[in-house]
């Protein structure tokens, strides 16, 4: 709100950080790092698979075994997914998780979109999501997920909004598809497929809670 300062609760936050030590992109250069989105782009008729259902389902299962395994069990374990599809990714990653430990972990929702360090380029408004963390993040192993990794720059606003809410043990990173192409040194902890792309390419995460048959598909810009 403006003009006066408002504490950051687990429910529902929303701030603005802008990242002094990041040079600015033009227009054009941030236009072409984004990815696309399943709610925001139209099909396209030369897009090809590269993962189908079969092949996110089995990464998946080995990433959840991967949590368990690097973080000794899941006592001090939370996933908190980035909208929209790094949502989808975690609740499915509980469930397996769950499958595996006999554990439910807390999992949290987060809207990165106020920690952009585009806004002041962006031609429209942006759409605010609610962000839910339920669960004191103090000491917590949180692992951020995502669909695609690409320049770094998403994980880097979603940190600052994580950090604004508490102060994890340790934040780690699972996404289902690293691209390659990093503008900030981020690395993932838990890769679903590693794709070898051009900065021409676009990589489309499509999944069944948005409307889609579960693949990932790869197309010219």
């Amino acid at each position: 709100m403006p003009g006066s300062a408002m504490q950051p609760s687990h429910q529902d936050t929303v701030g603005r950080f802008f990242y002094a030590g990041l040079p600015r992109l033009s227009r054009h250069a941030l236009e072409s790092t984004l990815d696309v989105t399943a709610e925001n782009q139209t099909q396209r008729d030369d897009a090809r698979v590269v993962m189908d259902a079969g092949d996110i389902a089995r990464a998946l299962t080995r990433i959840a075994h991967e949590i368990v395994e690097r973080n000794k069990g899941v006592k001090y374990l939370a996933l908190v997914g980035i909208r929209t599809g790094g949502v989808y990714l975690a609740h499915r990653l509980v469930k397996r998780i769950q499958n595996i430990e006999g554990v439910q972990v807390p999992i949290g929702e987060l809207d990165i979109t106020l920690y952009r360090d585009d806004l002041a380029l962006l031609k429209n408004q942006p759409v605010l999501r609610k962000t839910t963390v339920p669960f004191d993040l103090a000491d917590k192993m949180v692992v951020l997920v995502d669909d695609v990794l690409f320049t770094g720059r998403t994980i880097r606003a979603a940190m600052d909004g994580l950090m604004d809410l508490g102060r994890p043990g340790e934040i780690q990173l699972a996404v289902l598809v690293d691209r390659g192409h990093r503008q900030l040194p981020i690395k993932a902890n838990y890769i679903g497929k590693n794709l070898p792309t051009s900065r021409e390419e676009k990589v489309q995460v499509l999944l069944e809670e948005g409307g889609e048959d579960d693949r990932v598909v790869i197309f010219r810009a």
